[in-house]
């Protein structure tokens, strides 16, 4: 067993912080505005939708010091052991004038009623970083967390494309620190396991995976959090209590990505930014699903093994993964089981996992080089929305018929499920709109949507049927494009 300390330490702005007094529902936020009295950080949606809370958040991924935009509202402080925390009063220049993006933001009025303006500010100080002159792609993703209820985006646009102009990142006083604060967040690196509290009303931090097994061994109904972008809510919004709480964001095993010649696998700790490059780059469908979960800071602290785990049936990554073959390593102890990923979902709020059993690994197989592969997302705003109906579809056409057909659906039941009676409609069939038509019928012997805030039950089939109308016209060579990105047309 690892030595066990008692104290969460972390690096914010340029202080070291060391708490012995932290519970496990303990935010960031409330923390920066209550007890160190940082209010530059602002309370909008306290359910990371607004990003009014931005700040940054350092860690030592790698060989690299990685800072990343993310929604304190919903951020543990459990969470940020051996982190840098970055708030809006820690930006200036070195002789202490306004920083470049803030001053960015003055001259072109990006600022209107205010409240939103530190997280826009947060936001594009990350973007900043990685990016010194970003396209307007680039900035609309960047800002795709952050609302401004003033209707004031253009000059926020402005102010962004313009703050290369006022200043390089090499002259950033984070940039000029990043050696300083790596070593910093080293030596808070020890290797211990840390536990807060008594009781019930604990906090753990992991000291490494095996660590994790052993610690649910003994707590089998303790709450896992990784990014917290579900549990965060479960907190801010039912006041749930999730003590006592065990915290695996900071375990770099479980984000590891591991790649061959036919999948890739993922540890469940992986992020949705940390999966996008290899997603957008091998299976590129996924990649653009990934743009449409939530913004930029849901992306940076939301895990694929989080999505899968918490069972929800409007879960972005489960039905792509399932109509792909993917499957899961359970670990209990030091015992590990593989199952379809298809199989974990049992029924609403059930899944096959033991107490003390959690997602280690998830494997995903990629497509056959002659299949053809689509994901669609349904949801009332196109940016940063919760799924109505999600699609997703392998189809592998040989000698112009359906040689195989795998098709699962988010939304459409009480969990992730696929669609095997149209699955069954297809395969062996010319791939022909007659066919499609003929399958469409199947629909009801597979799914019995409900209506819900996020739609009716008539409106989820009818778009679930339409989806696989859309897809039979994006495989079938048709000359008219089915979407066009604004800036493929500007």
């Amino acid at each position: 067993m690892p030595k066990t300390r008692h104290q969460i330490r972390f690096l914010l702005n340029d202080r070291d912080v060391s708490l012995a007094d932290v519970t496990p529902d303990e935010t960031l936020l409330d923390y920066l505005r209550l007890r160190r009295r940082l209010t530059g950080t602002k309370e909008g949606c306290a359910e990371g939708d607004c990003g009014a809370c931005t700040v940054l958040v350092g860690r030592i991924a790698g060989d690299e010091l990685l800072y990343e935009a993310v929604n304190a509202c919903i951020r543990f402080l459990g969470s940020l052991d051996g982190c840098h925390v970055v708030t809006v009063e820690h930006l200036k220049r070195t002789d202490g004038t306004l920083h470049p993006v803030q001053q960015a933001l003055v001259d072109h009025h990006g600022s209107q009623c205010g409240f939103c303006t530190p997280g826009f500010v947060m936001s594009l100080y990350a973007l900043w970083m990685r990016s010194p002159q970003p396209g307007d792609q680039a900035i609309d993703k960047a800002l795709q967390g952050n609302l401004c209820r003033c209707t004031g985006y253009e000059p926020i646009v402005k102010a962004a494309r313009a703050i290369a102009g006022y200043g390089a990142p090499q002259a950033d006083p984070l940039h000029g620190e990043r050696a300083r604060v790596r070593a910093r967040l080293s030596a808070l690196a020890d290797g211990s396991r840390v536990e807060i509290g008594e009781g019930a009303n604990r906090l753990l931090v992991p000291s490494d995976v095996d660590d994790l097994a052993e610690i649910l061994q003994a707590e089998p109904n303790a709450t896992i959090v990784a990014g917290s972008t579900d549990v965060g809510l479960w907190v801010t919004k039912f006041m749930r209590n999730i003590a006592p709480a065990v915290f695996i964001g900071g375990l770099g095993a479980l984000r590891a990505i591991e790649e061959d010649a036919a999948s890739i696998t993922f540890g469940a700790g992986v992020s949705y930014s940390d999966a996008f490059s290899v997603l957008s780059g091998r299976i590129p469908p996924l990649g653009r699903l990934i743009d449409r979960i939530g913004g930029d800071q849901v992306r940076n602290m939301g895990t694929i093994g989080g999505n899968i785990a918490n069972g929800s049936p409007i879960g972005d990554m489960p039905p792509p993964l399932i109509a792909l073959g993917g499957s899961l390593t359970l670990r209990k102890g030091d015992t590990r089981r593989t199952i379809a990923l298809e199989d974990y979902f049992i029924d609403y709020g059930k899944q096959d996992r033991a107490p003390g059993e959690f997602v280690e690994k998830i494997h995903v197989p990629l497509p056959d080089p002659d299949a053809r592969f689509a994901v669609w997302k349904v949801s009332k705003r196109r940016d940063e929305d919760i799924t109505a109906v999600l699609g997703a579809f392998n189809v592998t056409v040989r000698d112009g018929s359906v040689a195989q057909a795998r098709i699962a659906y988010g939304g459409m039941a009480a969990t992730p499920r696929r669609a095997k009676a149209v699955e069954a409609a297809l395969v062996g069939r010319p791939w022909s709109q007659e066919t499609v038509d003929a399958a469409l019928a199947a629909y009801e012997a597979d799914f019995t949507p409900i209506s819900d805030m996020r739609a009716s039950a008539e409106y989820r089939m009818m778009a679930a049927k339409n989806l696989l109308r859309r897809f039979h016209l994006a495989t079938s060579g048709g000359a008219m494009p089915l979407e066009v990105a604004r800036y493929e047309v500007a």
